[in-house]
């Protein structure tokens, strides 16, 4: 008897030589058309088959009619037949045999009727291959050999050689790394499960992309070989569909240097619009805010750091020293209304933003006002891999606004999507974090980020790897104070709770050095009664509002547009209409106009909130304001009569 693996050599032989012709054919139903319906019709369907990736035709190697159809719903273009062939509207096919097609403009996304048919024609090919068996006609046709020898043998099921074969091999719509790209990435704690809401809403093409896998794929296949500029508005999922046809590409534009952002920081009167480089990127960095009391923030912040070159400095370790040019990525919920709540963050009422922040504003924040420290981890990652998550970072800052949970979707869970998405790095596909902490301890375990640099603190700090809390020079200041004053309080926080008046009863009393460290620590203070302020405010805010307060209309009202009118900033998709992806070279003066426009009203609003805020506050909390700020002018007036009695110079 011959052995299973002695027929199946040669039946490999056999299969192999029957595939030389094997390809995708499509066949027109010709019944009730005349030569004139036969030629246009045909036209098209070479034009669609002209168009398709050689991969494609020859892995979906079948014969596919297609035919015209009198009963499909207006709106309906094409659709897959009963028996897998294409239904195409008849209605539709008069102004295809007469031209009229090719200029008759529609309300669908790819402009005319003539080029919606042939989106759809292709659109309904994408089905067919997607929901196919993706064997070559090799394989194909091995299994059907398989299992007619298996039955002539009298054997139940496939031989051992055979089995294994008939695995389903990941299609598009089922392939993880697309998944992870077209925005249905894996449920935090459910490792493979993914998300069933897509929260790449903004700047698409087709909202019918965001139905399903399946309609995405058919959707973007459409795009990517009808579209040339679809390389450039959407790199990583042109990448991705060229990785997928073995390298091959359709014909592109070329694309607009660098990806275009939005500046989040709270300067308004810089221009916001600007222009990623990925050439000038050096390196990226996982950066983390380390922990404080607060309940939200006692795991940290996760965020990431991109270490971008000077215009005029090569690419190079130097480049770590050009703080004032890097950016910080940072997911956080973007709060429409004053309030913030836990509970609201818990249950996903804030949307969830990629915000691009520079680096000495996310050094501010955290080390002088929040006294949190930030250290700065750089990440392994391959040249290739850097320049894909900067893409990828600039694509989610143009179409992402998903929704922020504290547990579920936090800034961690969203950093780690984006690192997933961003470099395809298979290491990072069985990490799975809801802790900023903890998952920059997983990316250490797992050689992803080397924290080698942090070993010398005193290194660390000059190399812009760490950047130290204020609250230790605080400390360090308040000691100069113990030294010279007999002041009770051991710690700096138990002086700065004290009341401003409390504080300025030992000015009098403070030499030059001692008044230098009231002044700095007077200057905290300031800081910790403004961070106070901003707290009841919110409070104040909501409370005043809810009951009609009268004195809150225009500080609230300065307060609620200014809140409203930033949200462009973090969703930079409403300063276009139309287009999709990332914006190109022809939106740029409208994007120039409409940010420049929208960060004049900031500014104009900030200032106007400014004049207006002080009278949403307490009179408690007002007047402690105001005594901080009181110390802080009968403090430069003591150290100027001191630096003079010194025998210094004036000072200003």
């Amino acid at each position: 008897m011959t052995s299973p693996g002695a027929w199946l050599c040669g039946l490999l032989l056999l299969a192999c030589a029957g595939n030389s012709t094997a390809e995708l054919r499509l066949e027109l139903d010709t019944q009730d058309l005349d030569p004139a319906a036969q030629q246009a019709s045909q036209l098209l369907l070479d034009e669609a088959l002209a168009a398709l990736p050689p991969p494609f035709i020859e892995r979906l190697d079948r014969r596919v009619r297609v035919s015209w159809r009198d009963n499909l719903p207006e709106t309906i273009y094409g659709q897959v037949g009963r028996f897998s062939g294409i239904e195409l509207n008849a209605a539709l096919l008069p102004d295809l045999v007469d031209g009229s097609a090719a200029q008759q403009q529609t309300d669908r996304p790819h402009g005319t009727m003539r080029r919606e048919l042939l989106a759809t024609l292709i659109h309904e090919l994408a089905h067919l291959y997607d929901r196919a068996r993706l064997w070559p006609a090799a394989e194909r046709q091995l299994i059907q050999r398989c299992r007619r020898q298996a039955r002539s043998m009298g054997l139940v099921g496939l031989p051992e050689p055979c089995r294994g074969q008939e695995a389903r091999r990941f299609t598009l719509s089922d392939d993880p790394r697309l998944l992870d790209l077209a925005g249905w990435p894996q449920r935090v704690g459910r490792r493979g499960a993914r998300t069933n809401d897509n929260g790449q809403v903004a700047r698409s093409p087709d909202p019918y992309e965001l139905s399903s896998p399946l309609e995405f794929v058919a959707v973007n296949l459409e795009y990517f070989l009808l579209d040339p500029s679809y390389a450039c508005r959407r790199p990583s999922l042109a990448r991705h569909l060229s990785d997928h046809f073995d390298g091959w590409a359709p014909p592109a534009t070329p694309c607009s240097e660098g990806y275009a952002y939005l500046n989040a920081g709270r300067d308004f009167a810089h221009q916001p619009l600007a222009r990623i480089d990925p050439d000038r990127v050096y390196e990226v960095h996982y950066l983390l805010a380390e922990a404080n009391d607060a309940w939200m923030s006692r795991w940290g912040h996760s965020m990431l750091r991109l270490v971008i070159c000077a215009p005029d400095r090569p690419r190079g370790p130097d480049c770590r020293l050009d703080l004032d040019q890097h950016l910080v990525l940072s997911y956080r919920a973007f709060v429409g209304d004053v309030q913030l709540s836990s509970w609201d963050g818990m249950t996903g009422a804030y949307p969830s933003r990629l915000f691009v922040l520079p680096l000495e504003q996310v050094i501010d924040e955290y080390t002088k006002v929040e006294l949190r420290s930030l250290i700065s981890v750089p990440l392994s990652l391959s040249r290739h891999q850097l320049e894909q998550l900067v893409a990828r970072a600039a694509e989610q800052h143009w179409s992402y606004d998903g929704d922020y949970f504290f547990i579920a979707n936090n800034c961690a869970v969203e950093t780690l999507k984006l690192l997933r998405s961003g470099t395809a790095h298979p290491d990072l596909q069985a990490l799975d974090s809801i802790l900023p902490n903890g998952l920059l301890q997983l990316l250490i375990a797992r050689d992803l980020a080397d924290p080698g640099a942090l070993g010398d603190p005193r290194e660390a700090l000059r190399l812009g790897y760490r950047f130290d809390s204020f609250r230790e020079r605080y400390q360090a200041m308040f000691e100069v104070l113990r030294q010279r004053l007999p002041i009770p309080q051991r710690e700096v926080e138990s002086w700065l709770e004290q009341p401003a008046v409390q504080r300025r009863n030992w000015f009098a009393n403070s030499d030059l050095r001692a008044s230098a460290a009231l002044l700095l620590l007077e200057q905290a203070a300031l800081r910790r009664q403004m961070l106070l302020a901003q707290d009841e405010l919110k409070r104040r805010y909501l409370t005043g509002r809810a009951v009609g307060d009268p004195s809150l209309n225009r500080a609230g009202e300065a307060l609620e547009q200014l809140l409203a009118n930033s949200g462009f900033l973090s969703r930079p998709a409403e300063l276009l209409e139309g287009g999709y992806g990332l914006p190109q070279q022809a939106e740029w003066e409208t994007l120039e106009a409409g940010s420049r426009e929208r960060q004049q009203r900031l500014r104009q609003l900030s200032d106007q909130l400014d004049g207006e805020v002080r009278n949403l506050l307490q009179a408690e909390r007002l007047a402690e304001l105001e005594a901080c700020e009181a110390n802080l002018v009968a403090l430069g007036e003591h150290l100027r009569a001191l630096h003079k009695a010194s025998g210094g110079l004036e000072l200003p």
